[in-house]
């Protein structure tokens, strides 16, 4: 299927590793234009060559902290110059540090918040000129959280859920513009966050990771973690053309990990 890609300009949030990474690369080798960015400059320059070399689109890269709003003013500013626009947004995010209610303080609350919901909205906000002006295409990648609470991530099942909110009621104000708005909420997918994840529950009970990890593929009817290319493909059909007539919704893309309907 050919997803009608070729030439388009996509800004890809929290891109130079895991799941933001993937879905640039992804986007990339259907022809888009993408436009990267990370707080880390070396991490991000690695990845943009890695990107590069794998694809003929054009690569850009921007240094950007996702909870800095005269970052993000720059950022767009910075693809619209050099991509000629923006047709896709991508909103991704590193999550929230762990802990249990009564281990965190206003502090830790405020920091989650500006990164994990306040981030996306600015992001969205400074994006939306360019993205009305042909119809595009907003993704909103979450968490599995917003089907099913994860132990010991609370700022995260908190947050994440407003971000459920964010995306219903932006589906339905930005129809009329034909910008499409989607939530995608992965589960266990091998990226460096999975790794602490499951490290920070294996430290909490004493055991190896691996235990840890046995047992969270139990829990998973296809039996394994997911890969970074399978969820990219995924946001990258929804965030393509020939995805014409979906908006508002909420894609899990967990192997069959909530069960709930």
């Amino acid at each position: 299927m050919d997803l009608q890609l070729q030439g388009q300009a996509a800004l890809v949030m929290a891109s130079s590793r895991g799941l933001g990474k993937a879905v640039a690369t992804q986007l990339a080798l259907e022809g888009c234009h993408v436009m990267i960015t990370g707080r880390d400059a070396t991490v991000l320059k690695q990845a943009r060559s890695e990107i590069a070399a794998q694809t003929s689109s054009k690569v850009a890269a921007c240094v950007a902290d996702m909870s800095n709003p005269e970052d993000i003013s720059k950022l767009v500013a910075d693809t619209c110059e050099q991509l000629g626009g923006i047709n896709i947004l991508i909103n991704n995010s590193g999550g929230p540090p762990g802990g249990d209610f009564d281990q965190l303080d206003d502090s830790h609350w405020q920091s989650a918040f500006e990164l994990t919901l306040l981030a996306y909205v600015r992001t969205i906000r400074a994006s939306l000129p360019a993205l009305k002006k042909n119809g595009g295409r907003i993704i909103n990648i979450t968490s599995s959280s917003v089907k099913q609470p994860i132990p010991g991530l609370l700022l995260s099942n908190a947050f994440r859920m407003g971000m459920l909110g964010l995306g219903k009621s932006l589906a339905n104000e930005l129809a009329k513009d034909k910008v499409l708005v989607h939530t995608v909420a992965p589960g266990r997918v091998a990226t460096d966050r999975t790794v602490y994840l499951d490290q920070l529950k294996a430290d909490q009970r004493g055991v190896a990771i691996e235990q840890i990890r046995a047992e969270n593929q139990q829990l998973i009817p296809l039996g394994r973690y997911g890969k970074t290319d399978e969820f990219a493909r995924v946001v990258t059909f929804l965030a393509s053309p020939v995805c014409s007539y979906m908006t508002g919704d909420i894609i899990q893309v967990d192997g069959g990990m909530i069960k709930g309907y």
